[in-house]
């Protein structure tokens, strides 16, 4: 095969048009907003929830350095207090990972990083394959080395001629708790765009968005490298991936309002889906309201000075 390399012409196009991911915020700053809603979420017992909806907030914003350092904010020896800055500059490192693993509780540990992965995981679905890969990327360079070793390697989700109904099943009993009452009105109509369209999102719910077989993990967990429900997010917790990711992306009206009723229908689910206390919460009409605010006070957060810096980068 020939040797391909790019012309300057393509490579100038390449640079335009803002190809590159935004930058993290200093750490300072991020671990602002982090302490403050961390603590927000701890008076409400929803730092599952807190957990899923930060990390989703910031894939969707573009923001992968900071899904790095919202890893070691989790994992330090006390979350909600201030971490300092790597190098005393207030600049973003956030990407560091501490040396040896100094002070790591690993079981909990690798607990809130397969949340985190499996929260990164489930907005595929709704903002596309480039960046997730930039945040796993992100959170995987983060990890501290125990961690990483633990973290489940195979996968379950390889579709067989032996799952592939229960798959299918998964995603329809998904689709039907997020969607009723009008579930087969909208299947229906998504079919008629393209008929495998429908096709890909039911099959996509089941072995993506819905639960796994097993028990649902929260935030206080802890996990090991033989559990088989590492980073297992409830029905409820797939709601938020779809409220945070959605919100973030803005201009989805519709997809959004959708989730969010999704969410509030949590806490009529059926009993093949696990629900909490926390996502009993999460699903009553204040808990909703909490998610969604959540959402915007970690955007608006993460994005404060932004628009300056880039005006004074734009002078000079």
């Amino acid at each position: 095969m020939a040797n391909v390399k790019l012309s300057p012409a393509i490579k100038h196009l390449l640079t335009l048009r803002s190809p590159n991911v935004l930058p993290s915020p200093p750490l300072s700053q991020l671990n602002r907003v982090f302490t403050k809603t961390f603590r927000d979420a701890q008076a409400k017992n929803a730092e599952t929830g807190w957990l899923v909806a930060t990390t989703c907030s910031l894939l969707t914003a573009n923001r992968p350095s900071a899904v790095g350092h919202l890893y070691r904010f989790v994992t330090s020896s006390s979350p909600g207090s201030t971490l300092e800055d790597d190098d005393g500059t207030g600049s973003s490192n956030a990407n560091s990972k501490r040396t040896g693993g100094v002070g790591l509780d690993l079981p909990s540990a690798l607990n809130k990083a397969a949340l985190m992965r499996e929260s990164a995981l489930k907005s595929v679905i709704f903002v596309g394959v480039p960046r997730v890969i930039l945040s796993l990327a992100a959170l995987h360079e983060a990890l501290d080395d125990d961690v990483k070793h633990a973290l489940r390697k195979d996968s379950r989700r390889t579709a067989s001629s032996d799952d592939i109904e229960s798959i299918v099943t998964r995603g329809k009993d998904l689709w039907k708790s997020i969607y009723t009452p009008h579930a087969d009105k909208l299947h229906d109509k998504l079919g008629s765009y393209h008929p495998d369209f429908i096709a890909f999102i039911i099959q996509a719910y089941g072995t993506v968005l819905s639960p796994l077989p097993g028990q649902p993990k929260s935030y206080k967990d802890t996990s090991s490298q033989q559990d088989r429900d590492q980073g297992n997010l409830s029905r409820a917790m797939g709601s938020v991936v779809g409220i945070a990711t959605l919100r973030a992306e803005g201009g989805v009206g519709p997809q959004l309002t959708s989730h969010v009723f999704g969410l509030l229908k949590a806490r009529d689910a059926d009993d093949k889906f696990i629900l909490s206390q926390e996502d009993k919460w999460l699903a009553s009409d204040e808990g909703t309201e909490w998610v969604i605010r959540l959402v915007d006070e970690v955007l608006d957060g993460v994005s404060e000075g932004a628009e300056d810096a880039r005006q004074i980068k734009a002078k000079l």
